[in-house]
This record gives C-alpha cells, sequence and structure tokens, in this order.
C-alpha cells in the first residue's frame, strides 16, 4: 500500500517529484530553512542528491528551465527554489474528490488577480485516499479582498483574521498568507489585553502568539504551518502541487513533523499540543520524537487556553473517528490530565466499571461515525463525567442508592467542576442531565412512569446510555434487557410487562398520626 502511494505522489520514475525541483544556491538555502530542524536539512540534502544522481527519464523528467516554461505564468512569478513540484500526472489529486464550492473560491481569486491555494488536511487527506469534510484555501488576498470577490462572506477573529465563504451549509474557510514577525508588544501574565486589540502583531510573555495578521509570501506562509503534512499546496490552475517542506515524504512515513522547533512552536500555540496527538490517532502516524518530546512536559501550557476553545479543540478530538485511540494517546502524554482532570480521578483502575463505561462511550462513537450516523458531545460528555458524578454519589451514600435529588445536586458540582477545564455549553449540559436523570427513571414500577419515560425525548440517548452501563459491569436489575423487550414487543405485550409490575408494587406504607403537642391542650395563665 505504502509501495504503491509513494508511486502515486512522486511520479512511476522513483525521481523526487518531477524534475522540477530546482537546486538553491547556498544563501537561498540558508534562508529557506531557518528554523527547520537540522536533521530535516540533512534529509532535504540527500534527497536532492538521489534526486541528481537517479538517471532521467525523458518522457516525465525534463530540464529546468523547460519545466519552468510549462508552469503557469502565475506560478512562475512564485520562489520555487527548494520547493518539489508535483505535475498533475504524478499525483492522484482529482477535482472529483473537491468540493465544488472549494474549486468555486479558488477560480473566482485567480479570476481576480489573486494567488490561491487548497492547502492543509484536505490536501493531506486527499493524497492518503480520503474524503475530506473540511477544505481550506490559501491566498495572497487579504481577508479584505475576499470580501469584496464574495458578497457571501464574512471576516472573523481578532487573534487571527480570516474569511468564511459560504455556500448554504458549506463554509470555505480562506486564509491570507502568513508572514514571520517579531514580537512588537509582549503582554505580561493577567495583564490587561486591551491595548493589543487593533495590533496586527502581539505575544504574551510566555511565547504565546496573541495577534497574528502579518501578512506575506506563499514561501512565508508554508515554514509558519503547523506540521509537514498540512503544509502542502494545490493550485487548480494547472494542477500542481507544491511541496515547501518535505510534507511528502513524511506522508510516506507516516510521520507527524513540526515545522520549525517543537518547543518554540508549542509555546507559540499550545493547542498545537491536541493537534499533533489527533493527527497521529486520525492518520495512525507516528510522532516524530523530536516533536514528541515536549509534549508532557509543556502540556501545563494548555491552562492558558480559554475553557471555550479547549472544548472546540476536544470535540474535535473525539469526532475524527478514532476516540478511543485518541483517549489513550492523552492519557499517555499526560495531556489529559488539563482536559479531564475529574474523569481521571475515577479510571485508576483499568478494569473498574467507570474505565470499562468510558472506553464502551468512546467505541460507540467511533463505531457510529465508521457507520455514517451522528454523534453528539452531550452523550460523550455524560459518559465521560459519569464516573466522576458517580463518585461524589458513593462518597455520600456509601450503601444505598441515591435519591434523584441527590443525584441532581452532584451532576451540578460535576458539571461546574468540569467547566473549568473545558467550557461545555448550556445546550449541551441541558442533555447530558436528562440523560443522567432518566437512568433513575428507567427503573420500571409503574404504568405511568413507563409511559412519561418512553414519550421523553432524550429516551433513546438514555437508553442507550443504560445499555452502556450495563455492558460496562453495573448491576441494574436487568433494566436494559426490560426495555429492550418492551420497545421490540406489540401493544399487546407491553400491555402484559406493564400489568406484571403491578403484582410486583412495593407494600404501602402505613401513615402515622402525628402527636398532637401537650402545650397546645394547656389552658393560658389567668393573668
Amino acid at each position: 500500500m505504502i509501495k504503491k502511494l509513494v508511486n502515486i505522489l512522486f511520479g512511476r520514475s522513483g525521481q523526487t517529484g518531477t524534475g522540477v525541483t530546482q537546486k538553491p544556491d547556498a544563501s537561498t538555502a540558508d534562508k529557506r530553512q531557518t528554523g527547520l530542524p537540522e536533521e530535516k536539512n540533512r534529509r532535504s540534502r540527500r534527497s536532492a542528491e538521489k534526486s541528481r544522481e537517479a538517471p532521467r527519464n525523458k518522457s516525465n523528467a525534463h530540464t529546468t528551465n523547460e519545466s519552468r516554461h510549462e508552469l503557469p505564468a502565475a506560478l512562475r512569478k512564485l520562489d520555487l527554489r527548494n520547493v518539489r513540484v508535483v505535475a498533475r500526472e504524478d499525483h492522484n489529486i482529482s477535482r472529483r474528490d473537491i468540493s465544488p464550492n472549494a474549486l468555486k473560491v479558488l477560480y473566482r481569486l485567480n479570476e481576480a488577480g489573486f494567488q490561491a491555494f487548497l492547502v492543509g488536511g484536505g490536501v493531506r487527506d486527499l493524497l492518503l485516499g480520503g474524503h475530506p469534510k473540511d477544505f481550506d484555501i490559501s491566498t495572497d488576498a487579504t481577508p479584505e479582498d475576499v470580501r469584496e470577490v464574495f458578497r457571501n462572506s464574512r471576516i472573523i477573529g481578532r487573534r487571527f483574521k480570516i474569511a468564511h465563504v459560504r455556500f448554504g451549509q458549506e463554509i470555505i474557510e480562506v486564509t491570507t498568507f502568513r508572514a514571520h514577525h517579531e514580537i512588537e508588544t509582549e503582554v505580561e501574565e493577567g495583564e490587561s489585553r486591551r491595548h493589543i486589540r487593533d495590533l496586527d502583531s502581539a505575544h504574551s510573555s510566555t511565547g504565546m502568539i496573541l495577534r497574528d495578521n502579518v501578512y506575506g509570501s506563499i514561501n512565508d506562509d508554508a515554514v509558519r504551518r503547523d506540521f509537514t503534512v498540512n503544509a502542502l499546496y494545490y493550485t487548480a490552475n494547472g494542477f500542481w502541487l507544491l511541496d515547501f517542506v518535505d510534507g511528502l515524504s513524511d506522508i510516506e512515513h507516516r510521520l507527524i513533523r513540526m515545522i520549525g522547533d517543537p518547543e518554540t512552536r508549542y509555546k507559540e500555540d499550545p493547542v498545537r499540543i491536541l493537534r499533533a496527538i489527533r493527527l497521529a490517532a486520525k492518520l495512525d502516524f507516528t510522532i516524530h520524537k523530536d516533536t514528541e518530546a515536549p509534549i508532557a512536559r509543556l502540556a501545563t501550557l494548555l491552562e492558558s487556553i480559554s475553557p471555550a476553545r479547549l472544548f472546540d479543540e476536544t470535540v474535535k478530538l473525539f469526532t475524527g473517528g478514532q476516540a478511543e485511540a485518541t483517549f489513550e494517546l492523552l492519557r499517555r502524554y499526560k495531556v489529559a490530565d488539563y482536559l479531564f482532570k475529574p474523569t481521571l480521578r475515577c479510571l485508576g483502575d483499568k478494569n473498574s466499571n467507570d474505565s470499562r463505561l468510558v472506553q464502551l462511550a468512546l467505541q460507540n462513537t467511533d463505531k457510529r461515525l465508521a457507520d455514517g450516523k451522528s454523534v453528539t458531545p452531550a452523550f460523550l460528555y455524560a459518559a465521560l463525567l459519569w464516573p466522576a458524578m458517580q463518585a461524589r454519589l458513593r462518597e455520600e451514600f456509601p450503601d444505598r442508592v441515591a435519591p434523584l435529588s441527590a443525584m441532581q445536586d452532584a451532576a451540578t458540582d460535576t458539571i461546574v467542576e468540569q467547566l473549568r477545564y473545558t467550557a461545555i455549553p448550556k445546550r449541551f449540559t441541558a442533555v447530558m442531565r436528562e440523560i443522567w436523570e432518566l437512568q433513575w427513571r428507567m427503573q420500571p414500577h409503574s404504568r405511568k412512569q413507563v409511559e412519561s419515560v418512553i414519550a421523553h425525548p432524550r429516551f433513546r440517548a438514555a437508553y442507550d446510555f443504560l445499555l452502556l452501563r450495563e455492558e460496562s459491569g453495573e448491576q441494574l436489575g436487568n433494566a436494559g434487557d426490560w426495555w429492550t423487550r418492551f420497545q421490540l414487543g406489540d401493544r399487546a405485550a407491553q400491555e402484559v410487562m406493564i400489568e406484571g409490575l403491578s403484582a410486583v408494587k412495593a407494600p404501602r406504607k402505613r401513615r402515622r398520626k402525628p402527636k398532637s403537642s401537650s402545650a397546645s391542650r394547656v389552658e393560658p395563665a389567668s393573668e
């Protein structure tokens, strides 16, 4: 499979690229490789040497000048020294697999006189034979330029301004080429950030980028991206593929490699830690040792990221189809402590019911996505936080089942604690509460209770959750089996099951008369 992919990516001749890659002079090479790992420099030199030594195949390799003339005029204006340029016949990306709306944006920006490229995960996944859901575009047009070209667009963001071009439910994200910039304004921890609102460049004292709206060339943009596999550019103008940082080689070797110094790049944006883990799990790639080394040590930087942004990132972590593998990597690299601390306190024993429940919930999420079904963060968070909520109840009621009112209080405390890590929106916490409360009501006792539960809008989610609890090892008196048979039965069978509940009603408690107060029978003393 890998050998086939290599042939598709790099051509039948086995040469890197198509002969378009040029040999840079020393000064240019040094400038282009600034900030890249030394190992990457050595690999690039070795790759170039092999390419020069390999015999030329006249059918698909040309001289540098001839290749330059084959490029469209817009590409010939770019600085493509030390860049691997792959022609249409030597890569497997087809327009049929690209969103028509993304192509529309590429073509219209080109027609307006701008450079525009498909970039990032969309290009990576197309090369790997996948079907990307999102397509991002990088251009030399500013957000304001994009807004003028597309009336159906809007500019979002302060820290990193981008343009969203909307086509119905689909949004094409368009970013302007970013450039490296020196620190113009440094903000100390705890200092107000009001004064940087209108600045294009600002950093925190720890190195995190607070404003990143300094624009540059495509060459600048490539080395500003996070990982090499995300720094591949595809143009609809001739359908060429541009590789500035050896990303094609890392795809071939299934590596996640940070562009530049990993520690510096993690400090610029700690969320890159989560992205490295997400990509490794999603693609089944290995994180390069240099990229991996600082992760556990720098995971504490995630505390500086807003809980709202971390919630968005955790949703991406668990809805990519590899939730179980992702959670294992988060725990291995000590990153989960900064996302799910309440849950991790309860997962010490891998064979416990709590650990098994979380594992089953993650597996269920992966299976639903593989089957083309939807998943909701509410159900996933309900499963992740159930052990923490149960732990609170066991402390207060060690020998008996807690009443519903106690569960509601424990649910509130658990959610409030989790909000310190990830800001779960209220629309999801409300659903979580309903799923949890229905667990108490799904112990069938009476007709009224059964009819109330089965008509509840969250019944299906609560029923699935009940089955997960039973499968994890919780003893629930076969409640899950009862509800399964009830749903499968016809009306007559359901009536028999409900009548069976009436036959085992608990004995009615006798009400005691309140004792009359002796003080009420005492005559008032005369004055």
